[in-house]
């Protein structure tokens, strides 16, 4: 039973799965864009809902497929694991750098809904990154700088210069690959009616709420931040595990310490998002 769900796993096209996704909600992102402004973004989230045709749906389907997105952009990488060692040591590094990238791309739409999961992301995001020593404030103005110009930065950034970067990295992997909605109906069928089904969150101030809880992928540090001072916690501890993905490839000489460094920060980290979730 084990050697065939193996086979069954193997067999799924976990990249053109996560180009369908992404498809998805480059489409419906163009759509959700056209109504954002970022001089107003918790109003302009909101009314997206209320005011526009079908705009809770298309900033639903925007979300989710974002989300799977990445996920299985993580689960691709893990599915050609074994043949890692035929890409060159660049390539490799290329190709794992384009999971921050996307990351970060994942956590400036958090941010820019602007209601208080996002406002809150968006504040903690930027006093990690201004405590880097020397470059802290330069990165800020490049990446975020809510405090001094709002959503604007974050959202050019967002919708353009992200996604120019993980191009170019993912670029030379991507020619790889071919695939179309008509390839994965089944698919493309399940991430638009799970749209239909299910509203992206949304959440407003609320007066008296002490503790709010970030992105599912930012609840770890989250945490962490608690006991640590940004450097470490937001900036150091992370930036491990991808130095750590980039030694992963299997010619390298340090792939098992690698991996097994890997598997501890992320079984550290889940249990750190678990205390989070349960605060």
């Amino acid at each position: 039973m084990h050697g065939i769900l193996k086979e069954k796993l193997a067999e799924v096209q976990w990249g053109a799965w996560s180009l369908i996704a992404l498809f998805i909600s480059v489409l419906s992102g163009v759509l959700v864009a056209y109504h954002y402004d970022p001089t107003t973004p918790l109003y302009s989230a909101s009314s997206l809902d209320v005011l526009v045709p079908f705009g809770d749906y298309f900033r639903s389907l925007h979300f989710y497929s974002s989300q799977l997105f990445f996920l299985l952009s993580i689960v691709h990488l893990w599915a050609i694991f074994k043949h890692s060692d035929t890409y060159s040591r660049n390539q490799w590094l290329r190709l794992t750098a384009t999971l921050p990238v996307g990351l970060l791309i994942l956590f400036s739409g958090y941010v820019l809904r602007g209601d208080s999961t996002g406002s809150s992301a968006g504040l903690i995001g930027e006093n990690i990154i201004t405590a880097i020593p020397v470059m802290g404030t330069i990165f800020n103005d490049l990446l975020f700088s809510i405090s001094d110009e709002g959503m604007k930065r974050i959202y050019v950034n967002h919708i353009i210069s992200f996604g120019i970067v993980w191009g170019v990295l993912i670029w030379e992997h991507l020619r790889r690959y071919r695939t179309s909605f008509r390839q994965h109906p089944l698919l493309t069928a399940v991430i638009l009616l799970f749209g239909l089904l299910l509203t992206a969150p949304f959440e407003p101030e609320r007066l008296g709420l002490a503790h709010i809880n970030g992105p599912w992928f930012f609840l770890g540090l989250q945490e962490l931040l608690r006991f640590l001072p940004p450097l470490v916690a937001g900036v150091i501890f992370p930036s491990t595990l991808i130095l750590a993905l980039f030694f992963l490839q299997r010619n390298s000489k340090y792939s098992s310490q690698a991996l097994n460094f890997i598997l501890g920060w992320l079984g550290l980290y889940a249990i750190l998002s678990a205390v989070a979730l349960c605060r």
